[in-house]
């Protein structure tokens, strides 16, 4: 029986990506754009979890990328779409970085990433106190 795990946040990328990229497509300089974000559609999927951060992507979703609180350094976000998606880069320790891509409600997932992320470092640094003594 495995560790249970409470799911924040679980989907794709927000609609409104595919849709304005769709309609800037009318013009032939989008349509790289359009094609990015039609493929994002239909294989990126995100899982935030209260133990990981997981990312299902590339060719038909076939590359999965899980990362537990313990191992990420940094999050940053920036706004996109009027501010209602965003993109979202997680920094880890060893210094390799994981995007995710036009992710809804990604101020209270980074939010809530930020706080997982501190109650670990939390937590390691009170073992490591307490092993001390």
């Amino acid at each position: 029986m495995g560790i249970k795990e409470e799911v924040y946040y679980e989907g794709g990328p927000h609609i409104g990506d595919l849709l304005l990229n769709s309609v800037l497509a009318l013009t032939i300089f989008f349509i790289p754009l359009t094609i990015g974000a039609l493929v994002r559609a239909l294989w990126l999927r995100f899982r935030i979890t209260s133990r990981r951060v997981t990312v299902n992507g590339g060719w038909f979703g076939r590359t999965r990328t899980d990362v537990v609180y313990s191992e990420i350094s940094e999050v940053s976000v920036i706004p996109r779409g009027l501010g209602f998606w965003g993109d979202m880069l997680i920094i880890l320790n060893d210094g390799s970085r994981i995007e995710l891509k036009s992710l809804p409600k990604f101020r209270d997932i980074a939010a809530y990433i930020e706080e997982k992320v501190e109650a670990k470092s939390q937590a390691k640094s009170t073992v490591v106190s307490g092993s001390a003594s």
